[in-house]
């Protein structure tokens, strides 16, 4: 946890000291950075989840890559 703050406070800095703004939106800016990577994450694996039932020879590859991983890696 130590890590993840120290993380955050880093990029506060960083976008206090470097964004091109007023004050108040870049406090307001700085502090919320970290939602732009866990939307961009969010994004990401919802497209993936989608094209699993869209795509269904996608899901039927990722399913057999899955279940080749599994046993592989079952020992």
């Amino acid at each position: 946890m130590g890590t993840a703050l120290l993380i955050y406070a880093a990029g506060v800095l960083a976008g206090l000291l470097f964004t091109d703004a007023r004050p108040l939106p870049r406090i307001g800016l700085a502090l919320a950075w970290p939602i732009g990577p866990a939307a961009f994450v969010a994004v990401i694996a919802l497209l993936l989840a989608a094209s699993l039932v869209i795509f269904p020879w996608f899901g039927a590859v990722v399913a057999l890559g899955s279940l080749a991983a599994w046993w592989t890696l079952r020992m």
